[in-house]
């Protein structure tokens, strides 16, 4: 049986996995900015802690609830966070500071705050969910995109200071799901004061619009994939969720590696002389 702790379980892909690793009899400690979740389970056994994430003071109180009342955590997921869109241009800095705060602070603190207990206990597991904007942004998701950037890069080195601590890292970056992320519940739209981006950003948008509760990825199984990672032996480092992820990073890794290629002789002609 795993023991689980995972940030914003009451929609959504944390309430999915939440619900999944019940269904297998896991123990999972799941945070709400409320105080329900719409869970319902038969099997596992379920902790509903309050959390904020954006509240730096109250992310070690709620981290240490959670191992007074399992003992050991397993797998620590940072779910909670929410989306922005529209042109970097027109993103306010209190619009950058919310999202930041939530999307890289929050799960930044609630990393400083499980570190100790992992290293104390010989293990665990963390799991950040970024995003594919994350690794292949798309016009009108910059600052979004920032913020899953930041996360992706903290994931890597994380590894590479924990691995011999036998503690793992997973970076999560799932494509189009089907959940109520592009609702107004897990999104925030900049004000558009403009036409300038009508070109770039605005088909963007309107084709994120024409999506929303159409998307072909299924969260039930983006779930069940989370949970084989997890079981490996040898976790990924880096895991996509959906067809559109891995077709979107391929390009961009090819187009990363052409340009790297068209540019090897000015790359390669920054060293003092011999």
């Amino acid at each position: 049986m795993t023991t689980w702790l995972i940030t914003g379980i009451s929609r959504g892909l944390g309430k999915t996995l939440a619900q999944a690793a019940l269904a297998r009899g896991d123990t999972v400690v799941g945070t709400v900015r409320g105080d329900t979740t719409g869970i319902e389970h038969r099997t596992g056994t379920l902790h509903v802690l309050s959390l904020e994430i954006g509240d730096p003071h109250a992310i070690e109180l709620v981290v240490a609830e959670a191992f007074d009342r399992v003992g050991r955590i397993d797998v620590v997921v940072n779910n909670a966070g929410y989306g922005l869109l529209g042109p970097i241009e027109f993103a306010t800095d209190d619009e950058l500071a919310k999202l930041f705060e939530v999307n890289v602070f929050g799960p930044f603190r609630l990393i400083r705050s499980v570190l100790p207990r992992l290293r104390a206990q010989d293990g665990g597991h963390i799991v950040n969910i970024t995003s594919i904007a994350g690794r292949a942004p798309m016009a009108g998701s910059g600052a979004y995109a920032a913020a899953k950037s930041a996360m992706e890069g903290l994931s890597a080195a994380l590894l590479q200071e924990v691995w011999p601590l036998g503690i793992k890292v997973t970076a999560v970056a799932p494509g189009a799901f089907r959940t109520d992320f592009l609702s107004d519940h897990s999104i925030r739209r900049s004000n558009l004061r403009s036409e300038a981006y009508a070109a770039s950003v605005g088909p963007v948008l309107d084709r994120l619009d024409e999506h929303a509760g159409k998307q072909i990825g299924d969260p039930a199984l983006a779930a069940a994939a989370i949970l084989a990672a997890v079981d490996a032996p040898k976790p990924p480092l880096h895991l996509l969720l959906g067809p559109d992820a891995l077709q979107r990073t391929r390009e961009k890794l090819d187009a990363v590696i052409d340009e790297m290629d068209r540019w090897e002789d000015v790359t390669c002609s920054t060293n003092f002389a011999e």
